[in-house]
């Protein structure tokens, strides 16, 4: 049984990647292969898939949800949507000195006013005046992760977004995906490499921390994913061909295994709350394209479920003494797994 102290790991601030590269494709990529690391880069994903192979990509869109704004009392607040319930109802984290109660107004962005509904759990639930995401895409300000320390800018708008988003709800990109370019989906594709692609909403929650050293006692975040036929198919098919099902990123993964419970991919939405450790079987996925994440993190967790504890600890050792980049701007991993069900 793991604790939460088997999770930390020792970062330089250096290795935190603060702006993307010039090149989405430019970043390197760290080819985990049981005990076996090899240094290449990310455009090396090329000759690493084969023919037939499935690429399960995530294509939600990240919504500028960050707000800042003041109470009817004059108190400043910042509000991070959460999650949009429907045009014109959120959840959202207030920030402010004293909690708002029901039926406080709230300024934002010196432009429109939401009204403070009932609180749901963390969360408040604001109603806007008119259309959620219309005003969140004219006022709101992109929600860059903690750790990346400047002000969203040009640069961010493009690059904190991947190139085959589609689906307006994230507060937080998934980031594996970000490193792919439309010259190399297309070399993919001639390839004969195949798409498939799934939606879930990442949530904010995605960069706390574990508080609970007994694993069994976190309470997982939820996220909201929608898994079409058409990618149940996909999977389908390629798993009677023998070939890879392979997630890019652990948010397309979570949702492919959260439509597996049953021992068999399922078409649906549904909320997830899917915590994953060492020593989950896994159903569907068999490769994984994900980026280095931070520690004490359920992602960090979710990696060594994947390819192995003492793997992903050996893994993450190599990329800081050989400088690579970390987090949400930084390099990936390809790693397969020997844990399937």
């Amino acid at each position: 049984m793991y604790s939460l102290s088997d999770f930390d790991f020792n970062l330089p601030p250096e290795r935190i990647a603060q702006f993307p590269l010039p090149d989405r494709s430019a970043s390197r990529l760290l080819h985990v292969d049981g005990p076996r690391l090899a240094d290449r880069q990310f455009t090396d994903i090329l000759a690493l898939l084969q023919p037939g192979d499935l690429l399960v990509m995530n294509d939600t869109r990240v919504l500028k949800a960050r707000f800042f704004g003041v109470k009817d009392s004059g108190g400043k607040v910042e509000v991070l949507v959460e999650r949009v319930l429907d045009t014109r109802t959120v959840l959202a984290q207030v920030r402010a000195s004293k909690s708002p109660g029901p039926g406080v107004r709230i300024r934002l962005a010196e432009a429109f006013d939401v009204t403070v509904g009932e609180r749901a759990g963390e969360f408040y639930t604001l109603k806007f005046e008119a259309d959620v995401f219309d005003l969140i895409e004219q006022y709101g300000r992109l929600p860059l992760p903690p750790y990346i320390e400047h002000a969203p800018g040009e640069v961010d708008e493009t690059r904190y977004q991947t190139v085959f988003n589609k689906v307006p709800g994230a507060v937080a990109a998934p980031t594996a995906g970000l490193h792919f370019d439309e010259a190399l989906l297309q070399k993919l594709r001639d390839k004969g490499v195949n798409f498939a692609y799934v939606t879930l909403h990442v949530g904010a929650g995605t960069f706390q921390p574990v508080r609970t050293e007994n694993l069994a006692e976190h309470k997982m975040h939820t996220e909201w994913y929608t898994m079409p036929q058409e990618t149940v198919d996909a999977v389908r098919a390629t798993r009677a061909a023998g070939r890879d099902v392979i997630a890019v990123g652990t948010t397309s993964l979570r949702a492919l295994e959260s439509a597996s419970q049953t021992g068999e991919l399922v078409a649906g939405s549904a909320d997830t709350a899917l915590f994953i450790t060492p020593g989950y079987r896994f159903k569907t996925v068999t490769r994984l394209i994900t980026n280095f994440h931070l520690p004490k993190s359920t992602l960090l967790m979710l990696v060594s479920a994947f390819a192995g504890y003492d793997e992903i600890r050996a893994a993450y050792a190599h990329a800081i003494a050989h400088e690579y980049r970390f987090f949400s701007y930084g390099d990936a991993m390809l790693l397969t797994t020997p844990n399937r069900a």
